[in-house]
């Protein structure tokens, strides 16, 4: 039986939501409990500025560190997140690649503490999350109506 990783690094699971933020799963180091993903920035998520919408920038974020959880879990479960807070420290331009990194800081029965950073291509820090959040099941697209 293949397991979620090898399902997502194949492109076979990935959820409308990481679909329209032009996410790819690259990697989850289970020693961190860190995925790693890579981000297309679309011209749709940009304000005139030329620079991610700063709300958007939450939605990279919430991404990668979801995944992380998700990943720890082989797919088994999924963060229904109580609180995010970020810090924008450098516009992500219209057409960039950027990294984003996401780990599980501590994954409890009742709560899971996350955190993720989006990088440049160059390793510099854009913005930084953290994140409180919920263990729930991972619904399949069968189930939510989706797939």
């Amino acid at each position: 039986m293949t397991n979620w990783r090898d399902q997502i690094q194949a492109g076979e699971d990935s959820s409308p939501h990481s679909n329209l933020l032009g996410s790819e799963f690259v990697s989850f180091d289970e020693e961190t409990a860190t995925a790693t993903m890579r981000f297309f920035v679309k011209d749709e998520m940009t304000t005139w500025r030329g620079g991610v919408q700063g709300g958007l920038v939450a939605g990279y974020l919430d991404d990668v560190m979801g995944y992380a959880y998700v990943a720890a879990t082989d797919g088994e479960q999924a963060p229904l997140n109580l609180e995010i807070s970020m810090q924008l420290l450098g516009l992500i331009p219209r057409g960039a690649t950027i990294i984003g990194k996401g780990r599980v800081v501590r994954g409890g029965r009742r709560v899971i503490f996350l955190e993720g950073e989006l990088l440049s291509e160059e390793g510099h820090v854009l913005a930084r999350s953290t994140s409180t959040a919920i263990p729930t099941m991972r619904p399949s697209p069968t189930e939510t109506g989706m797939g």
